[in-house]
């Protein structure tokens, strides 16, 4: 069985910052913490935990960035999403979660090009 790591890229690891700052005072943002807690060791059992997201729907932004070829999502309390892609680690016996984007419903919205009503 291989070793899951998770990674977060610059923008996911921003979110989870701010999240670790409002959480002793804010019980949203202590419940999408620890959710994010629980979800990553959710993916480090099994790395396909999230619902796969089309090849045809990843945003631009990351096949650019990341050079992301699958993609998956995990709903977060409070109607949030942490989105992440599964590479190779750094050794034959690794992969890495590299977790992408954490985000509330709307920014989720409109990255993938929803519209709200």
């Amino acid at each position: 069985m291989k070793l899951v790591r998770i990674k977060f890229s610059p923008e996911a690891e921003e979110v989870y910052r701010h999240l670790n700052e409002q959480a002793p005072t804010s019980k949203v943002e202590k419940s999408i913490l620890n959710a994010i807690h629980k979800k990553s060791e959710f993916i480090k059992v099994n790395p396909h935990y999230g619902d796969p997201i089309a090849k045809r729907l990843i945003p631009a932004e990351y096949s650019l960035k990341y050079g992301t070829t699958n993609l998956f999502r995990v709903e977060l309390p409070n109607f949030w999403r942490m989105l992440y892609t599964l590479t190779d680690g750094e050794t034959e016996v690794e992969i890495i979660a590299f977790v992408l984007d954490v985000m509330n419903h709307k920014e989720y919205d409109k990255k993938f090009g929803y519209r709200s009503n």
